[in-house]
């Protein structure tokens, strides 16, 4: 399923330190969020559904998705 992302209002986390090496956010119609590389504004993006989108900030904030 294509999704329209030209009206996606992007942003970096207030914690980003204003590099280039971030990811960019847009939350989308429908509770889906957007992800993609800031490095890469025209490339390919993330759509996550709104229960993934939960799992991976939650999985980010407990430590389960850290890399061993």
């Amino acid at each position: 399923m294509a999704v329209d992302l030209s009206r996606a209002q992007w942003f970096k986390s207030t914690h980003s330190s204003g590099g280039q090496d971030c990811v960019e956010v847009a939350f989308l119609g429908g509770g889906q969020v957007g992800v993609r590389d800031s490095k890469n504004p025209t490339g390919p993006a993330l759509i996550f559904a709104p229960e993934e989108w939960d799992a991976f900030t939650a999985g980010i904030g407990n430590g389960s998705l850290r890399h061993p």
